[in-house]
């Protein structure tokens, strides 16, 4: 099992000033973050992997937190790269991994691994704070998913 989080809600783009890559999440955001990793808390999580974005591992350090553990950062998981490097990603990360990245690069990631096989198993939901569930198939491919809405909506 992998996991793909959206990032969860940061402040509006637009009434930010500064660089976006350092724009942060907003209270909710927070409040989202933290109710994401209560919600991973049982599972068998091995590693944090996120976009360089600070809203991105801000997602991820509610969970780190909890694992006493650090989140990583790969910039295959950067806004406005496609989907190519998210896909080799998955296929590299440890079962057990969870990837957070931006509004973007998920619903691509999510269209190509159906395209190559994957069955999506419930509607596909594309709302900051989103959890993708990837089961592996025997080969490594991912052949399911499923989403879980947006803690708190």
């Amino acid at each position: 099992m992998l996991y793909l989080v959206r990032h969860a809600k940061a402040g509006s783009r637009s009434d930010w000033d500064g660089d976006d890559l350092v724009r942060p999440l907003s209270k909710k955001g927070v409040a989202q973050a933290e109710a994401i990793a209560r919600r991973l808390r049982k599972q068998s999580v091995t590693a944090l992997i996120s976009s360089p974005y600070v809203r991105c591992v801000q997602t991820l350090e509610p969970l780190a937190a909890q694992r006493h553990t650090t989140v990583s950062v790969d910039e295959r998981l950067r806004e406005g790269v496609g989907f190519v490097g998210a896909i080799e990603l998955l296929s590299e990360a440890p079962d057990g991994a969870v990837l957070c990245s931006h509004g973007d690069v998920i619903p691509e990631t999510m269209a190509a691994l159906q395209r190559r096989g994957c069955e999506f198993t419930n509607e596909p939901d594309w709302r900051k704070g989103t959890v993708w569930l990837l089961d592996r198939a025997d080969d490594g491919s991912i052949s399911r998913a499923k989403v879980w809405a947006p803690p708190g909506e």
